[in-house]
């Protein structure tokens, strides 16, 4: 049986067993509401060069900006968060950066003050996982705004050409859009800014780990079937990190000039400035796309403990079983980091 035949069907047995709301979270009193918010990014303060470069790179002038709560399409959350990505391009459509806000309630179907998670969708047009991911989250009594990247959903706008030619500056503004969405959940109501998380798997994984190394941001880190040496990947990983590479070339960036173009979001640049009692990654021992060890480099580079790198006995694709395990574990990741704070409060 062909390796997508098995994902889908992993992922029909995924959705079998993770519990889904039996009807929409009313979240009338918030749509058509517009919040107030600001960039909290922090100044750069690293003391290796290589690193300071790559955020320098990365990082974009505070601003203020409005998050505009509208009417969700039907199975796509409770609601619809828009604000202004805080790197422009030439198209307005993908500019306006959108989140799916799945609400966390109660058992009568309330919404409650919950801890929220960013979830960074994988690079599939229909963000299948990502969506799976911030639904069974919410089943765990967390807020969840699952976030398009440019070029994807709402934001896919159909006189730009989705080839080679931008793809670091969609990866840029992806990154920065991350980062600014950690600011604009916490402008919303219900969600208990005292913790925000950030989930990414696979391509939003290299994006979650990126936006949250630029500073500390995020209070917890979850990276899905991701790693670092991005030039490692594209070269040795298949069948989507193949597509990448196919797009890349096609646009002309081959062997060095292909390694300098992802060097300027290469995870292990500043994957040191992630919080290691913070994060946690979860690799696919059999996985083809982002090889174990590429895992492996990361969570060197990020200095993380064999209990906050788990290696899942999955490729890249029947990964998906295990994620009722991993929306476990994310709940007793955030759960833990919680008692962190709670621990240097009194303390």
């Amino acid at each position: 049986m062909p390796t997508r035949t098995f994902a889908v069907a992993f992922l029909l047995l995924a959705l079998a067993i993770i519990p889904r709301a039996a009807s929409a979270v009313d979240l009338s009193a918030v749509v058509g509401q517009s919040y107030p918010a600001a960039d909290t990014l922090a100044d750069i303060q690293e003391q290796n060069a290589d690193a300071r470069a790559c955020l320098e790179g990365l990082c974009w002038p505070r601003g203020q900006f409005a998050v505009d709560v509208e009417p969700a399409a039907s199975g796509r959350g409770d609601a619809l968060v828009r604000f202004p990505s805080p790197i422009a391009t030439d198209s307005p459509i993908n500019d306006r950066v959108a989140m799916q806000w799945y609400a966390a309630h109660d058992d009568q179907g309330n919404v409650i003050q919950a801890p929220a998670v960013v979830v960074v969708h994988e690079s599939g047009s229909g963000m299948k996982i990502g969506q799976l991911l911030a639904n069974g989250l919410r089943s765990q009594r967390l807020h969840t705004f699952m976030i398009q990247l440019p070029g994807y959903g709402l934001r896919k706008d159909a006189s730009v050409q989705d080839d080679g030619v931008g793809f670091l500056t969609r990866m840029k503004q992806a990154i920065a859009d991350v980062r600014r969405a950690r600011d604009a959940v916490a402008a919303l109501p219900q969600v208990d800014a005292d913790h925000i998380a950030v989930q990414g798997t696979s391509l939003g994984g290299f994006v979650a780990s990126d936006a949250a190394a630029l500073d500390d941001g995020f209070d917890s880190v979850f990276l899905l079937l991701s790693g670092g040496n991005l030039n490692s990947i594209l070269h040795e990983g298949q069948r989507d990190a193949a597509k990448v590479r196919a797009k890349l070339e096609a646009a002309g960036f081959q062997g060095e000039k292909l390694a300098q173009l992802v060097s300027a979001i290469e995870p292990l640049r500043i994957a040191h400035r992630l919080d290691p009692e913070r994060t946690w990654l979860y690799n696919g021992a059999y996985d083809n796309v982002v090889p174990l060890k590429n895992g492996l480099a990361l969570a060197k580079a990020a200095s993380l403990t064999p209990e906050h790198h788990v290696r899942l006995s999955a490729n890249h694709y029947s990964g998906v079983i295990f994620i009722p395990y991993v929306l476990g574990h994310i709940k007793a990741g955030i759960d833990a980091t919680a008692s962190l704070d709670e621990q240097a409060k009194a303390d």
